[in-house]
């Protein structure tokens, strides 16, 4: 019988790397196979989950370490926490550094870029001319942001109203990158481009990482356009169930990126 996993190759195709290593991963349920799990010590290095003392394997069959103690027991609680069968989709951190692990290792550079893009055309630069509240919500959430921006990257960011293009100048677009350097480490840059992607900024992902905004602010300055079409119009049911598992996984990248502090 083949291995699941083997049955994954034809579909590792997509353009984002990290998408590829998130496809690789949809595996389905099985039974847990497995009694204690505890962390210990790699031979090559930093932390390793163990399933009865065996060490936990990511789905290319990478062995799964990660450099502190930290987000081992986050991992650690994940696969404790399963009952008669593994359920991937509670275990939102074993996912992202899955992916760290077997896509983004290897195609480290293209994920750098694939924020730098999001940058270029960073949502908080594009604003509403209308209805008027709108216009005040995202200058009020956004704008503190974008100052902050100028002076942490040195050089402004352009913003535009309605639907025109901005190009943004090298100098915003290369402060930006130097402060992403700072995370450009498999994990570091899987937990950011989690962020730019589920808030749609980038420049959102980087205020959190260096604590200029607060998780719960982050996500609140994502959703102004949300909420603001929610305050007039009412929430949407399969919304807000999307809203909250996009949530799920920013609380992972969050609490992922902290846990390498």
């Amino acid at each position: 019988m083949s291995d699941f996993r083997d049955d994954l190759n034809g579909m590792l195709t997509d353009a984002d790397p990290v998408r590829r290593a998130q496809i690789q991963m949809q595996k389905p349920a099985t039974k847990r196979f497995y009694k204690q799990v505890t962390i210990g010590k790699a031979e090559s290095g930093g932390y390793a989950v163990l399933l009865d003392g065996r060490s936990l394997k990511t789905p290319a069959k990478n062995t799964l370490t990660v450099p502190t103690e930290a987000l081992g027991a986050l991992l650690r609680d994940e696969w404790d926490a399963q009952g008669e069968t593994i359920e991937p989709d509670t275990m939102p951190v074993t996912r992202l550094v899955n992916t760290a692990i077997d896509g983004v290792s290897r195609e480290h550079r293209a994920v750098f870029d694939e924020i730098l893009r999001f940058a270029g055309t960073d949502m908080l630069c594009y604003r509403a001319d209308r209805p008027e509240g709108l216009v005040i919500r995202q200058k009020d959430s956004w704008d503190p942001i974008l100052e902050w921006m100028a002076v942490a990257g040195g050089a402004p960011f352009v913003t535009v109203s309605g639907i025109m293009h901005a190009e943004q100048p090298r100098a915003a677009i290369n402060g930006y990158a130097e402060l992403l350097r700072s995370y450009a480490t498999p994990l570091g840059l899987t937990c950011l481009h989690t962020v730019t992607s589920l808030t749609g900024s980038a420049i959102l992902a980087i205020a959190f990482a260096e604590r200029f905004r607060t998780p719960d602010e982050v996500w609140a300055a994502a959703h102004v356009d949300e909420d603001w079409q929610i305050s007039q119009w009412g929430e949407d049911f399969e919304a807000k169930v999307r809203r909250e598992r996009r949530r799920i996984e920013f609380d992972a990248a969050v609490r992922t990126l902290d846990s390498l502090r």
